[in-house]
């Protein structure tokens, strides 16, 4: 083929005519060898206000990948028309090799191979040129592979050992593929303690089959046990991900071991406890188990106190791996310090910025009791009519030893206000102090939400470790099938290992002064589910746990953050949960002994100042006031004024425009506190947006009034016209679009509503254009 006509061909046309073809001549196998067109990210999720979108552009896709193995990739070859150089593709291929942790990168543009060889010997060359007839075999290859991860003769047939590979199945993920590897060819060298590092919602337990799979099948370990401390994780495991394992798999329960099977799952609370009878795992050798996983290791295996340890430490000739999503502790023991480092870490920051996990906006809401604190007046009793000790209450009191009704309600009624302006059904959990603090948010979530609880017992459930009813549930509040439960109350059960993909609103109204318990209760919100149209999520954090525990090397930040002005105050730790198969005490895990909680009804509590951070274009955080983010938001919307007040004339209910509004993060009431409260909504957001000068609803209803508008209709059309127009003027636009308005007084006075509808108006249609006139009146610009 000449040069001219290669150059007309496209980018597949040189894969299928020299590419592929100058592969298979160095014996490369296309079934088992080359994958052709391999996504390795689909790309992050964007998000605008409450729409989301992926961002095709930073995809990663790789034209091919070649294996050594289909658990082995070892190379990255990017094509390129031939129009462009043969080494136009490198960089590109040197961008997912190196995500791979792969030695060779190629590009090819169809005259030849432009390659890349990290394990070239010193003094050579380390990218060259090559003819398409001398690409390297795959012999070749695998060699460049060994020596650049340092894999011995004696280590080979380990690290060749293949994944489970499903007939129609999933395969692993890229960093699943590295994590697998990584951890198979640490133990092949002879390591004994291996620690993986991979945030909530990253298939951890998919990877510890595989991990397991490999070894047991190249007969590295012939038995092995796989601990937690839940059972619904081990459930889970046991019917999910390591259901391939089948007959020679068993639940560790009834405090007996069988050892007639080789792979064991089981609660270390059933292997073990406070006195030498119940240690069942003594009744085996030492060296009975080759293999230990420990997941979510952070939960405590690594402190020399566990009751894990005491697990790890018998059978210490056995291999150890932990799995985690924690990085880093605080001030308390890390997991690295047992483990060591980790074999290879996958974190949250870099699952969003691959698009495999959901990036999460920040809504930071200080209470004033919170703030401020409240100290009760001299001689005061609580609902009991018990003395309240005279001191300063503040964060670190709130549900824990002082219980203000009112605030509960206000937590209530602002999660609901959120749910009501985006969905009313997306999944819910609210982490609360305690049992007593759930129930009592239950409660209080019931009245906020009002018809959905009506409708549906169910709408609000609270789950925690005592309540026989709610852990009935937990499974269909899990299953992305089932609507209902739809909001969840807990203080710690569904805080770790539970699979709650469906989440879109995680509601912190919880002290929290462990990095451990923080990751894993803002993981529960962070899988995508695209089935169900859910991409990202919601943290609604009312105790400064977000400030608390900020890691932006690990999770990254938030892609917005609506948070009032940052406080410094300390809260204590959490006491560790209590015993019991859910990791959760009887009494809730911070029900402490010989404390007695005040119940106080009659103080209120509001919301206070707002600020906004987000991070902008250039990848910086920006900080703001709340009013200068709405300004952003609304023009972004509506570029000019014009613009916005033709859209505002022309809706038929401007409830439908602040519904919109609110839908990208601006909540007028909000908006309110920081601008005036008596300005319409209009207004408001006109003046803000705008500059425009604003009128009170006073001011405009009062314009009406002198304008005589009124006039042309009957007496009895005329006082309900000037009823409404009141009415605007106290409650604002959306009162009187309301239709249950005609039941209220002073309407009701006039006529029932449909005496008001057909008698004053002649009609439905005729009563909808004269509230339209009225609103045109109400906005006529001067």
């Amino acid at each position: 083929m000449d040069k001219k006509d290669k150059l007309q061909l496209s980018e597949t046309d040189i894969c299928d005519l020299f590419i592929t073809p100058a592969l298979k001549a160095q014996q490369w196998d296309s079934m088992t060898q080359i994958r052709r067109e391999v996504t390795l990210t689909p790309g992050p999720v964007i998000v605008r206000g409450n729409v989301a979108s992926r961002n095709q552009k930073k995809k990663k896709f790789a034209d091919y990948v070649l294996s050594w193995k289909p658990s082995l990739p070892l190379a990255i070859v990017e094509a390129k028309s031939n129009g462009f150089s043969v080494s136009h593709g490198l960089q590109q291929a040197l961008d997912y090799a190196g995500i791979l942790q792969l030695p060779c990168a190629f590009s090819s543009n169809g005259d030849g191979f432009a390659s890349h060889d990290k394990t070239a010997p010193a003094g050579a060359d380390i990218e060259t040129e090559l003819a398409l007839e001398d690409f390297p075999t795959p012999d070749e290859l695998w060699r460049r592979y060994r020596s650049f991860h340092n894999i011995q003769p004696d280590e080979v047939a380990l690290a060749e050992q293949p994944y489970f590979r499903e007939v129609y199945g999933k395969e692993p993920r890229y960093y699943q593929v590295e994590a697998i590897n990584r951890s198979v060819e640490a133990i092949a060298k002879g390591q004994r303690r291996v620690l993986l590092v991979m945030a909530t919602g990253t298939g951890k337990t998919y990877t510890t089959f595989q991990i397991i799979w490999r070894l047991w099948k190249a007969g590295k370990a012939k038995r092995i046990l796989f601990l937690a401390d839940r059972n619904i994780l081990v459930d889970q495991t046991l019917v999910n991900d390591f259901k391939p394992f089948g007959p020679v798999m068993t639940k560790v329960k009834n405090r007996k071991i069988d050892p007639a099977y080789q792979i064991h799952l089981g609660l270390y609370q059933a292997l073990t406890g406070p006195s030498e009878s119940d240690k069942i795992f003594k009744s085996l050798s030492r060296d009975f188990f080759d293999l230990i996983v420990i997941d979510e290791c952070h939960r405590g295996s690594a402190a020399e106190d566990s009751a894990w340890r005491e697990i790890l430490e018998y059978f210490d000739s056995a291999v150890h791996i932990g799995m985690t999503a924690t990085p880093k502790e605080t001030e308390y023991v890390s997991n690295a310090t047992y483990f060591g480092a980790p074999v290879y870490t996958y974190s949250l920051k870099q699952g969003i910025e691959d698009g495999f996990l959901a990036p999460y906006k920040v809504i930071r809401i200080d209470i004033d009791r919170d703030i401020e604190g409240w100290t009760p007046l001299p001689g005061m009793v609580d609902d009991l009519g018990n003395a309240v000790e005279e001191r300063e209450y503040n964060q670190k009191d709130m549900d824990r030893i002082l219980i203000l009704n009112q605030r509960t309600k206000l937590v209530a009624e602002r999660v609901m206000q959120l749910l009501r302006a985006t969905d009313p059904m997306a999944k819910t959990i609210i982490f609360c102090e305690d049992i007593d603090h759930a129930e009592r948010m239950r409660k209080a979530i019931v009245n906020a939400a009002g018809d959905l609880a009506r409708d549906n017992s169910k709408y609000v459930m609270r789950i925690t470790g005592d309540s026989v009813e709610g852990k009935a549930e937990l499974d269909r509040f899990i299953d992305p099938e089932e609507p209902y439960p739809v909001i969840a109350t807990t203080s710690q059960l569904l805080s770790t290992g539970v699979d709650t993909k469906t989440c879109k609103l995680i509601v912190l109204d919880r002290t929290i002064n462990s990095m451990t318990m923080f990751k894993q209760i803002i993981g529960r919100g962070s899988r995508i589910d695209e089935d169900n149209n859910k991409y990202f999520y919601t943290i609604m954090d009312f105790k400064k746990a977000t400030e608390l525990f900020r890691d932006p090397d690990f999770d990254g930040e938030p892609v917005l953050i609506y948070a009032p002005d940052p406080e410094d105050d300390p809260v204590p730790p959490d006491p560790d949960p209590g015993p019991g198969d859910e990791g959760e005490g009887p009494n809730g895990p911070e029900d402490l002994p010989g404390v007695t909680k005040i119940r106080i009804s009659g103080v209120d509590a509001r919301i206070i100042a707002e600020r906004v951070e987000y991070i902008g274009p250039d990848g910086n955080l920006i900080t703001e006031s709340y009013r200068e983010f709405a300004r952003k938001q609304i023009t972004s919307e509506y570029a000019s004024l014009d613009d916005f007040v033709r859209k505002w004339q022309a809706s038929d209910r401007k409830k439908a425009i602040i519904d919109e509004l609110e839908e990208h993060g601006i909540m007028l009431s909000n908006l309110a506190e920081e601008v005036g409260k008596d300005f319409g909504d209009f207004d408001l957001l006109c003046h803000v947006a705008y500059g425009q000068p604003p009128l009170t609803r006073h001011e405009r209803a009062e314009k009406v009034k002198k304008r005589n508008y009124f006039g042309k209709y009957g007496d009895r059309a005329r006082a309900v016209l000037s009823a409404l127009l009141d009415k605007y003027a106290d409650e604002g636009i959306t009162t009187i679009e309301e239709a249950k308005v005609l039941r209220l007084r002073p309407f009701s006075e006039i006529g029932t509503p449909l005496e008001i509808i057909n008698g004053a108006f002649g009609g439905k249609q005729h009563y909808e254009r004269a509230l339209r006139e009225l609103e045109d009146e109400i906005y006529q610009q001067a």
